[in-house]
C-alpha cells in the first residue's frame, strides 16, 4: 500500500472514497451531528471506520436492487456476504484518491 490518501474530506463533514468492490464513490459522515455517523481513526491512508457501511441502491432498468456492505479496517475493505457484486466475502485494499 502506498502512502497516497484513500479518502477525500468533503465540506459537509463527510469522507468520500472509491469503492474497489462496486466501483462507486461512497461517503460516510464523520463530523456532522446528524445520523448516521461513523467513528474513524483519523488516518487518511489506512482508515478504519465503525460501524460497517451499508449502501443500497436501485436502478429502474436493472433488478434486483444492489447492495454493497463492508467494514473498513486499516485501509482494507472487508466485504460482507450480502453484497450483490462479485467481491462479496473478499478483502480488497482501498484505492488511492486520484489527484486533481
Amino acid at each position: 500500500m502506498t502512502d497516497a490518501p484513500r479518502l477525500e474530506r468533503l465540506d459537509d463533514g463527510s469522507l468520500a472514497f472509491d469503492c474497489p468492490g462496486c466501483g462507486m464513490m461512497h461517503m460516510v459522515n464523520v463530523d456532522k451531528p446528524e445520523r448516521p455517523r461513523w467513528t474513524w481513526n483519523n488516518d487518511m491512508v489506512r482508515p478504519t471506520f465503525s460501524p460497517s457501511v451499508l449502501v443500497r441502491w436501485e436502478f429502474r432498468d436493472r433488478k434486483p436492487n444492489k447492495v454493497c456492505h463492508f467494514f473498513v479496517v486499516d485501509g482494507e475493505v472487508r466485504f460482507c456476504g450480502d453484497c450483490t457484486h462479485e467481491h462479496a466475502g473478499k478483502v480488497l485494499p482501498m484505492l488511492p484518491i486520484e489527484g486533481d
